[in-house]
């Protein structure tokens, strides 16, 4: 018979607002791993304090012996055969982003708090870090994998990485890989995404050709991109894609990206806000490798993750947990198990039925320190299954 079991990662997760006025909420989240055994043990972590605490922080004298430093390189210019226009400003003067290869560390002394980002400057995760901490330096990474890693060789303090937009919903990799890396979610942040058509100097958008940026921002500008008859190209982010304008010197190509990008590589804005829909909102999560401790003296949220025994109405058992704790559900989740995502659940001499295995994300409002969370979560071990 299977154990009956969790896995855990715990947090205390302060929300920032959207708008520009930065209003904030402090939340938790408590984030549920494998253990390194097959089996699994509820554990819980955290620290206490409000959001305007969190953000003045700064890293202890311990961090600060053992805290490394990233040596950025310089960007290399992927068309150094063209002349740069003089209107262009100098690429060569922006931190290269960390890549799985080039993770390495230098001296650091602990006088402001690094955060990481998936993308190259002038990226909207950029604009969250610096939303949530704005004093912080902030450290481009190739992928999303590489801030979680930064994060944990100590390269940096923080990492803010994308979970989920009003337009796109949710960001799967970084789901995954939540259950891949033991960090904790210590915030979060909202951001209010506006794209920009981008340009290089006097060059008209009736005069593009075609316009470069991440498929989901192409997609969130249908209705312009379709009025203007260009021709859509994808590329991994939408600052990369005005880097790309800027370096390459084509009159015919755009990019959309954020007013900040622009101003960054160079590039006019040849139209502001041109989404489809004005509200257009990525939420972000704040990373560290150390947790915060939850009370019930604000509000909190707790994010969890399981799986759950194959069964009639399991689902809605498990829910019910927190329905009947009078507990509000913010968020749910469900995504295929990778290692194993097939479950046997008849094997009777008729043969054999195969199911997709899955795994539920779930975010609450409860903290861990309320007895209803800690009650709730006791009641759902009953249902869960081993992963």
């Amino acid at each position: 018979m299977a154990s009956k079991a969790f896995a855990v990662w715990g947090s205390y997760v302060p929300h920032v607002g959207r708008g520009d006025s930065g209003s904030r909420r402090p939340w938790f989240a408590l984030n549920w791993k494998r253990d390194t055994e097959r089996s699994c043990k509820l554990r819980c972590f955290g620290v206490s304090g409000d959001l305007s605490a969190l953000l003045a922080t700064e890293p202890t004298e311990e961090e600060n012996r053992a805290l490394p430093t990233v040596e950025l390189q310089r960007l290399i210019d992927q068309y150094e055969n063209n002349e740069p226009r003089r209107s262009q400003k100098d690429m060569n003067s922006l931190p290269r982003p960390l890549s799985g290869t080039n993770l390495s560390s230098s001296a650091n002394d602990g006088s402001e708090v690094r955060v990481a980002y998936q993308g190259v400057p002038g990226a909207y995760s950029q604009a969250a870090a610096l939303k949530a901490y704005p004093q912080c330096e902030t450290v481009p990474c190739d992928q999303f994998e590489d801030a979680f890693k930064a994060v944990e060789l100590w390269l940096v303090d923080k990492a803010v990485l994308p979970i989920e937009n009003s337009l796109g919903g949710s960001i799967h990799r970084n789901y995954d890989l939540l259950l891949c890396h033991r960090l904790h979610i210590v915030g979060e942040v909202q951001l209010a995404v506006n794209h920009c058509l981008l340009g290089l100097p006097g060059v008209r958008k009736e005069e593009l050709k075609r316009v470069l940026s991440h498929p989901q921002a192409l997609a969130q500008c249908e209705n312009t991109l379709s009025k203007l008859g260009v021709v859509r190209e994808s590329v991994d982010d939408t600052a990369g894609a005005a880097q790309f304008v800027a370096a390459s010197g084509l009159t015919d190509t755009g990019a959309v990206a954020s007013a900040q990008a622009a101003e960054i590589y160079g590039l006019n804005k040849l139209a502001e806000k041109i989404q489809d829909d004005p509200q257009n909102i990525t939420r972000f999560l704040i990373l560290a490798r150390e947790p915060i401790i939850p009370s019930t003296v604000r509000p909190f949220k707790t994010s969890i993750v399981f799986t759950l025994e194959e069964g009639p109405g399991v689902i809605f058992k498990a829910l019910a947990v927190f329905a009947m704790r009078e507990i509000n559900l913010t968020k749910i989740e469900s995504r295929p198990q990778r290692k194993q995502p097939l479950r046997v659940v008849d094997d009777s001499n008729t043969g054999s039925a195969k199911y997709f295995d899955y795994l539920f994300y779930i975010d609450f409002e409860a903290s861990m320190a309320d007895h209803r969370a800690q009650n709730a979560l006791g009641n759902l071990q009953v249902f869960v299954y081993h992963f």
